[in-house]
């Protein structure tokens, strides 16, 4: 089951995106150094597709994407509400903050346009430092992942130049 603690309009999670972003709480990654440490609790409403459309509704005027931060705990409902939103809104862009260092193996990542992936490291820095682990992914039609972390970066050393895609298999849990 999965369940949403609380949700806001966003500017800075996905890059040229204005983003809904739900917090999901059942969060099983306890990383170290944590900015939301209680979504590790069994709180919050249960987060089922009507609910979500209803509230993407009120505000499907305004937004490009919609950003479900975290959900880690059961992928498995996470995919069936991300295709059941895939038919519900079929413009909306669909974005999953995951604090796994790679995806399930079983989940068809296909359904997201963004993905991002690793815990948070507190010596590696957030999506914000060049030194991060975590990494933000466009799916691209041909499943390969275009990186846009260095989108991110406000050390601009890199000027955000840097291009990457890799394909989909490096990503998966064997």
């Amino acid at each position: 089951m999965l369940k949403y603690v609380d949700y806001d309009i966003v500017f800075d999670e996905v890059p040229d995106e204005v983003a809904l972003a739900v917090s999901l709480s059942l969060c099983p990654n306890h990383c170290e150094g944590c900015h939301s440490p209680y979504l590790r609790q069994d709180i919050g409403e249960e987060l089922t597709l009507e609910r979500l459309a209803s509230i993407i509704r009120c505000y499907r005027s305004g937004i490009t994407c919609l950003c479900l931060m975290g959900g880690d705990g059961d992928t498995h409902s996470l995919e069936q509400l991300a295709r059941s939103l895939r038919t519900a809104f079929p413009t909306l862009r669909l974005a999953w903050y995951s604090g796994r260092q790679q995806l399930p193996e079983s989940m068809d990542v296909t359904i997201w346009d963004y993905v991002k992936l690793g815990p948070y490291i507190p010596k590696l820095g957030p999506l914000t430092s060049p030194t991060t682990n975590q990494r933000l992914y466009r799916i691209l039609s041909d499943s390969t992942l275009d990186d846009l972390t260095p989108r991110f970066w406000r050390d601009k050393t890199s000027n955000g130049k840097i291009e990457a895609t890799v394909p989909l298999k490096t990503l998966l849990n064997p």
